[in-house]
């Protein structure tokens, strides 16, 4: 079996569609297949201004003219791809990782680069959600902020969406929940969703 290892990721956007918005940021934390953190990056990006809504500036703190220093997206990839282990399978691991891998398998694309990750994704929303049925909790989302709330690591402040602080963020969440999943039976039975 290939070596494997962990790129916790997470990355702002102009919007919600990678086909009408641009990547902002991206931050990741490598590590292996046991949790331990190997390297860290994160990277401004420059988008399109025409690509970034109103709404998604205003929640990653977007600032045109500071961003107008930032390396293009090409140069960003080209350097994200390069950090990844040549010998190792990468899996990408994140809070809903699907929409970081939907853009940056799209960008990859377009800047003809070769796409540095797996197909398989590690998502902390699933394992907070299988936490809950364990635990016998009921979790009212299932957002980065809740879980990590729920673990204790945030106290219910609002936080700035930085993508290298909610990738660390995502992979000490998962840390903690990972720890309480220990071979025990479930808490109470869990109600059907009918019921």
């Amino acid at each position: 079996m290939s070596r494997f290892c962990f790129a916790f990721l997470d990355c702002e956007f102009g919007g919600l569609d990678p086909l009408l918005h641009d990547i902002t940021e991206i931050g990741v934390v490598l590590t292996d297949y046991r949790l331990k953190e190997l390297s860290t990056a994160e990277w401004k990006v420059r988008p399109r201004p025409e690509r970034v809504s109103e709404e998604a500036a205003k929640i990653f703190g977007y600032d045109e003219a500071v961003w107008a220093e930032a390396p293009g997206v090409r140069q960003v990839l080209t350097e994200l791809a390069g950090m990844m282990p040549a010998d190792a399978t990468v899996v990408p691991a994140g809070q809903n990782v699907r929409m970081d891998v939907s853009f940056l398998e799209l960008a990859y694309k377009k800047c003809e680069i070769p796409y540095p990750f797996d197909y398989h994704v590690i998502d902390l929303a699933t394992l907070f959600y299988s936490w809950s049925l364990v635990a016998g909790e009921t979790v009212p989302a299932l957002s980065l902020r809740q879980a990590a709330t729920t673990a204790g690591l945030l106290n219910g402040d609002g936080v700035a969406h930085r993508a290298l602080a909610d990738a660390r963020l995502t992979l000490d969440a998962f840390r903690h929940f990972i720890g309480r999943l220990a071979a025990r039976e479930p808490a109470d039975p869990v109600p059907e969703p009918w019921e």
